[in-house]
């Protein structure tokens, strides 16, 4: 039994390190898509998410995924992007990121990072690809993948601690959305322009983590409950952990 632990904790080590390294990845491989031919843009995004299904199969490499784990997915991914759009014009305002916490909190770390990855590139459809893309995927994935990882964990349980975590995340996403201009647009580095560029940021940062923290005061409760049942419903319980 000991012998059986062991090999499942060595595993699990495994994937985790195996995870981290893929998400590492993707983070270096970011820095060459402002790099690429404009005409590109739309491969490199493609490619991307591609990409970011892999911590997913990795997490079912010995599972066997059913079609109801994959649409619901899906379905949580096209609800965050679609959600999106109608708060297009209130910049930085949006309940994107409230849905990608919701189903890192439900359904885990892998899952939300999916989810996030999803809402980028399908809201993008409507509001616009571009060299960008590929990065909001990654940002707005990692919130999903790290509200998974605090998922059992008083952050995720309360609701104060979700409304602190909504907030941080609301200026982390802004401030990594920031890196992307930083690259682009200066051609060489200069520290006056970079603090006055994230500066000048900060209200469009400030009205992102407020609106996070809105959502998940009056809605995270009842999302909570209705996520759960569908994962009790379907039998995903035991698939998400």
């Amino acid at each position: 039994m000991g012998f059986s632990e062991n090999q499942k904790l060595k595993k699990q080590k495994y994937k985790n390190l195996l995870i981290a390294g893929l998400l590492i990845l993707l983070a270096v491989l970011l820095i060459f898509v402002p790099l690429l031919v404009e005409e590109q843009y739309m491969l490199a995004s493609i490619l991307f998410m591609v990409c970011s299904f892999f911590p997913l199969m990795i997490k079912y490499e010995h599972k066997k995924v059913t079609s109801k784990e994959l649409v619901l997915i899906a379905i949580l991914g096209a609800i965050a992007a679609v959600s999106r759009v109608p708060f297009a014009s209130i910049p930085s305002v949006q309940p994107t990121t409230f849905v990608i916490i919701m189903a890192g909190a439900v359904f885990g770390a892998e899952s939300g990072f999916v989810v996030g990855a999803l809402a980028a590139i399908v809201s993008n459809i409507f509001l616009g690809q571009g060299p960008w893309t590929p990065w909001q995927m990654y940002a707005w994935g990692m919130v999903g993948f790290a509200a998974g990882l605090l998922k059992n964990t008083w952050v995720m349980k309360s609701s104060v601690g979700r409304s602190i975590f909504g907030f941080i995340t609301g200026f982390l996403f802004g401030w990594f959305m920031n890196l992307w201009v930083v690259l682009t647009l200066m051609n060489s580095f200069n520290w006056a322009q970079f603090i006055g560029f994230y500066t000048a940021s900060f209200y469009f940062d400030l009205a992102h983590a407020l609106s996070n923290v809105f959502f998940l005061l009056v809605f995270s409760q009842s999302w909570l409950k209705i996520l759960k049942r569908f994962q009790k419903k379907y039998g995903l319980l035991t698939a998400y952990g």
